[in-house]
């Protein structure tokens, strides 16, 4: 029997596109490294994990094609401009060797907020824990007291910024969580105002209730009745008006237990909406086996994850998001186990858990970095982390996360010839220039 070797890929193209004999609108050459993070080898009916985080699918002197938002083609340049029908109004560009690959997506964020809180950062720094802040006053009782305060139209004029700021750290997909209005009122504030700033910005979003992000003070005794509220008139209510496509619940033996957290997913996968919990972040609780088995596109933080719950995510596809700017923001020294978890076979992904207490970082590069330095995680797999297994996080894995044809076309060209130059320069924002849809932006 003779075994034939088979031969090297050369680039990908969308045949059905290419056999209508169309211009292609945008023509990105003068590629020196293209992270397609394409694997025809993977299941790509699963987020990558084990060895598939290391791989990136890299072409090297290639060119990208796309046509109406999406792409069409990808890989060697030779073979790209081979296919693709270039016309005069085709936008080309030649980047001179540096580097492209996917926008990024952030799948864990609480961008929607008023006032920063630099003043318990401070006391931190003095020796205060986040419970005893939290106990004292501060913590998300503080951004709760202020976002009662505002309107709809000052909080999208406050996230809006912030948004910039991610999409020119490359940030093109992002999830955006309620949580600081713990009302029906403000919880449905809160999400239309991340919705009119998306809008302004143009970034893809993906909206979550988190109105079980913590027992509001005027519910403080009557926890039972909040949790009620929750599944019976904030939930439905957020479904009505179409508001929000997720439930979370920050699932913790100082928030909402598992029996709590238990019945408001239940609840909300009744309702239509896909689910996510905060779990195992100050102790082993055992949220992230109950987001596993209830079937959640996400378990996130980690940090305290016991082998139960490691193996429990690794039988599914519920993906492990964890949050390294929170725990070095909060000064800790124990970050969530990455290796064991990668080494386990659980599919893990990275955000940003931006937000006012715990973590204002908004750059997914810095996030890179310190994923690499303090849990060990390699360029390749921090990548693979922050753009198809961070889209898989969120139910978006069809539409971003890779350059494979037929995908939207969100990607960024770096001011480098190397994706490890991402995490290398830590605190350096890498990103040239971003598009999306295939458009510069």
């Amino acid at each position: 029997m003779v075994t034939r070797e088979r031969a090297p890929r050369t680039a990908m193209f969308d045949e059905e596109w290419l056999g209508k004999g169309l211009e292609v609108n945008l023509l990105v050459t003068g590629i020196g490294q293209l992270c397609s993070l394409c694997e025809p080898e993977l299941n790509d009916e699963e987020p990558r994990r084990g060895a598939g985080m290391s791989a990136l699918g890299i072409y090297q002197s290639a060119a990208l094609a796309v046509a109406d938002g999406v792409i069409v083609a990808a890989g060697d340049e030779a073979a790209v401009l081979a296919r693709v029908k270039v016309g005069p109004q085709t936008l080309t560009t030649n980047v001179q060797g540096r580097a492209v690959l996917p926008g990024f997506v952030d799948p864990h964020t609480h961008v929607v907020f008023g006032r920063t809180r630099q003043d318990e950062y401070e006391r931190r720094i003095r020796g205060e824990t986040y419970l005893e802040i939290a106990a004292a006053g501060g913590g998300i009782h503080a951004s709760v007291r202020d976002l009662r305060e505002r309107d709809v139209a000052e909080l999208v004029r406050l996230t809006i910024p912030r948004l910039r700021e991610m999409l020119a750290y490359g940030t093109t997909t992002v999830e955006i969580k309620s949580g600081y209005g713990l009302t029906l009122a403000d919880e449905k504030k809160m999400l239309r105002a991340a919705q009119g700033a998306v809008d302004s910005v143009g970034l893809s979003v993906v909206l979550t209730c988190l109105a079980a992000h913590e027992i509001p003070v005027e519910y403080r005794d009557r926890r039972e009745e909040y949790v009620q509220h929750v599944s019976t008139e904030i939930l439905p209510a957020v479904v009505a008006d179409k508001l929000a496509e997720r439930c979370d619940v920050f699932c913790e033996p100082s928030v909402f237990n598992l029996e709590e957290t238990e019945l408001l997913l239940k609840r909300a996968l009744e309702l239509g909406l896909t689910v996510t919990v905060h779990a195992d972040e100050l102790e082993p609780f055992g949220g992230a086996a109950l987001a596993a088995r209830l079937g959640a596109q996400s378990a996130d933080h980690l940090v305290m994850i016991d082998e139960a719950g490691c193996r429990a995510l690794a039988d599914t596809n519920t993906v492990a998001v964890l949050l390294p700017g929170t725990v070095f923001t909060l000064g800790l020294k124990q970050f969530a186990p990455a290796r064991e978890l990668i080494a386990g076979g659980v599919a893990v992904a990275l955000a940003s858990d931006f937000n006012p207490g715990s973590c204002p970082i908004l750059s997914l590069p810095l996030i890179q970095a310190i994923a690499c330095t303090q849990m060990r995680m390699t360029p390749a797999e921090a990548l693979v982390a922050t753009t198809l297994n961070a889209a898989w996080a969120i139910g978006r894995q069809k539409s971003v996360g890779s350059l494979a044809p037929g995908k939207r076309a969100d990607f960024l060209v770096l001011d480098g010839d190397d994706y490890r130059l991402i995490p290398y320069f830590a605190g350096h924002n890498p990103v040239e220039h971003v598009y999306l849809a295939g458009m510069p932006i």
